[in-house]
Parts: structure tokens; sequence; C-alpha cells
């Protein structure tokens, strides 16, 4: 249940907006248009079976690896609670 002048659907459209965004994202940092033929990191050579089933790659699968380690941040607080402003 919403709060004050929000409808009811507040929260869920807040949840939905989120997911949106987090899919919209994902989405552009996929690769895209001619895949590399070395890994543009370490410059070791990318497998043709690698090229072939994500177009548009530019990393070997040990550097994307590493770079999947790190988080990734959206910076949008939809929310405004206190708790998750301290963060």
């Amino acid at each position: 249940m919403a709060n004050g002048w929000a409808p009811d659907s507040a929260v869920q459209d807040q949840i939905d907006d989120t997911v949106k965004d987090a899919v919209a994202f994902a989405r552009a940092r996929m690769p895209s248009g001619p895949s590399a033929e070395d890994c543009d990191l370490c410059g070791e050579e990318i497998s043709e079976r690698r090229r072939a089933a994500v177009p548009g790659v530019r990393t070997c699968v040990a550097c994307q690896s590493e770079r999947d380690k790190r988080p990734a941040l959206s910076g949008i607080n939809r929310r405004g609670s206190k708790d998750s402003q301290l963060r």
C-alpha cells in the first residue's frame, strides 16, 4: 500500500523501473559488431568457438571472468530511504 499522494501501485512501479534499468544496463554492456581476434586486455588469441558464440566479443575468457568479478553499480536510488542513502 502506498502512502500519501502516491498511487497504490507506486512500489511495484519502482521495482519494475529498477528491473528495466538493470536489463537496459546489461544490454548496453553486451558486445556488438565484429569480434576481435586477439583479446583487448591481454593480447591472447580469442578462440574461434568463443567468437562464434559471442558476436562482438573483445576479451578472452580469462579476462572476461576477471571483469565479471567486479561489481557493477547502477547508481540510481529510487527508494530514497535513509539506510539506502548511507551506503
